[in-house]
């Protein structure tokens, strides 16, 4: 194993860590505590930092593993649902970041892309898990979970992800470079 794949090792282990602890810290605000979707924002810091594969892992893993460590989310259809959402935070971010030059834009952009493919396979696996289970899954419920009632954490995530991101990167500390990239 070389220095940089213990390095994306270790930086993917501490964002997972993050990841399971962070609704803790969210949860102490009632009112929007989970509507700030903190489990997102390790997923996509890690895609974007460490690269495609670390940030796919770190999402799908993160909620399965909280899920089973503390019941919260519910494992079925929550956490099995953000699993895949957060692995599409996660890859996604970190192959567009990967691929597209570094400009301030191109770091929202790639953050919204990623932000929008994650919630329709959110939804998309919310559908299919309620054909299994015998339940409903309707357009209003899609749009109050993708959008409406994540509101306060889409605004969070613009806010912070690009700044933490921008910041990790002129510090030297992003992983995912193209070969030849200085930062």
């Amino acid at each position: 194993m070389t220095s940089l794949q213990v390095r994306k090792l270790t930086y993917a282990a501490l964002y997972l860590a993050i990841a399971i602890v962070l609704p803790f810290v969210t949860g102490q605000i009632p009112e929007i505590g989970a509507m700030l979707c903190p489990m997102h924002i390790p997923a996509l810091l890690c895609g974007f930092m460490c690269g495609w594969p670390w940030g796919l892992a770190v999402g799908f893993i993160a909620p399965l593993l909280r899920s089973l460590l503390f019941g919260m989310p519910a494992m079925i259809p929550t956490a099995v649902a953000m699993a895949f959402e957060l692995a599409v935070y996660g890859g996604m971010a970190g192959l567009l970041y990967h691929l597209l030059p570094r400009k301030t834009w191109i770091t929202y952009a790639v953050l919204i892309l990623s932000m929008i493919a994650g919630r329709i396979v959110w939804g998309a696996v919310r559908v299919v898990l309620a054909g299994l289970t015998g339940s409903s899954f309707t357009w209003a419920l899609f749009l109050a979970g993708a959008i409406t009632n994540a509101i306060p954490g889409i605004i969070l995530h613009l806010a912070l992800i690009p700044v933490l991101v921008i910041a990790m990167d002129r510090a030297g500390l992003s992983l995912n470079r193209r070969e030849g990239a200085s930062g």
